[in-house]
């Protein structure tokens, strides 16, 4: 496991994942932003989770059922003790939206893969383009956990008022109102660019070093500590979709061990189209 001063054991590393691939009770799971990689190659034994065919609704805005969910699990081989690893590409980024989800869902034991993907392939370990077909479990979920994620209304009420904090984590670009989403992303951006009032801008990937594995606590403390963003406030996190900002939403909840943190998964796409909210552009 990872130590680094971390709140929880919620990291694996690459050695560890690589002992425990035939463990009964571990489920590997490869969660991408680019969803193709994982037929080009993934860690041996890992199932596929595609973060918008898997983890979204098709038809609402919205994460899917609590019987699909446990059907999505079931049919992966993953069972309520199973210990579930993901991993992904671009430091992990998506993985850590699927952790957040498993969470959303009351899933004890999930781990990310420290390093993700890139790290894994960099240390030139095993890949395989085989398939894997798990044994099905049956799979019961928790009523979804609503302590962790934020709504348009909530994050309107508390605007300005002391103890919370809002992280706006995208790229400085998108905050200052020059993008209305990232270069490629354009499909899904917003009528309006800026950010929410009072947001600090932490982008999502300064939590990570440069071989994608997470920073050692006290400098993530410092990190977020610098821009006011302490263990003792409400803290709401927000990107575009809801996929980087749970990237900070693990540094925050599950590194830091800060108590009171939201993913709001309405993001910008949300907030930037919504009539008559506030919103701010850098000059």
């Amino acid at each position: 496991m990872s130590g680094n001063g971390y709140a929880k054991e919620v990291l694996v590393s690459t050695e560890w994942l690589a002992e425990h691939l035939d463990d009964a009770g571990v489920a590997v799971a490869e969660v991408d932003e680019n969803t193709d990689l994982y037929e080009e190659g993934h860690i041996p034994g890992a199932v596929k989770l595609h973060w918008k065919d898997d983890l979204q609704d098709p038809i609402e805005r919205d994460i899917v059922e609590k019987d699909v969910f446990e059907r999505l699990l079931g049919e992966r081989g993953i069972g309520n003790d199973t210990t579930v690893v993901v991993y992904g590409d671009k430091n992990n980024w998506f993985a850590a939206y699927a952790y957040w989800y498993l969470k959303i869902y009351g899933h004890q034991d999930v781990r990310i893969l420290d390093g993700g993907r890139q790290k894994w392939i960099d240390e030139g370990r095993e890949l395989t383009t085989d398939v894997p077909s798990p044994a099905p479990q049956s799979y019961s979920a928790q009523d979804r956990d609503e302590s962790i994620r934020a709504r348009r209304d909530q994050v309107l009420s508390w605007l300005g008022e002391s103890g919370r904090a809002l992280v706006d984590v995208r790229s400085p670009q998108e905050y200052a109102g020059e993008l209305l989403a990232p270069p490629g992303y354009e499909q899904e951006g917003a009528s309006r660019a800026g950010h929410i009032p009072t947001a600090q801008s932490i982008p999502w990937a300064q939590a990570v070093r440069d071989d994608g594995t997470f920073k050692a606590a006290a400098d993530l403390t410092e990190l977020y500590g610098g821009k006011g963003v302490t263990a003792d406030k409400q803290v709401t996190a927000y990107c575009r979709i809801g996929e980087r900002s749970a990237h900070t939403w693990f540094v925050l909840h599950e590194l830091l061990g800060y108590g009171d943190v939201r993913n709001y998964d309405g993001s910008w796409t949300e907030w930037g189209n919504l009539v008559d909210v506030p919103i701010e552009r850098s000059p």
